[in-house]
């Protein structure tokens, strides 16, 4: 999908650098991705203490189930 953006000139060329992509279209792409998955890294944290835990499974057993 073709798209036009106005990026900042400074910002892209930090991209280029730190990704170590070649093209600036790899730049972006792989600073989506990067944002993409710390958000829903973020989501998964924002769980921690939510969640309800059954105290009596035992995974070392579950481990061992062939």
């Amino acid at each position: 999908m073709a798209t036009n953006l106005s990026l900042d000139p400074e910002l892209l060329e930090q991209a280029l650098k730190v990704s170590g992509e070649r093209t600036k279209k790899a730049a972006v792409t792989r600073a989506l991705q990067e944002f993409i998955a710390r958000r829903s890294q973020k989501r998964l944290l924002e769980l921690m203490g939510k969640l309800e835990w059954d105290n009596s499974f035992d995974y070392k057993s579950e481990r061992s189930r062939r």
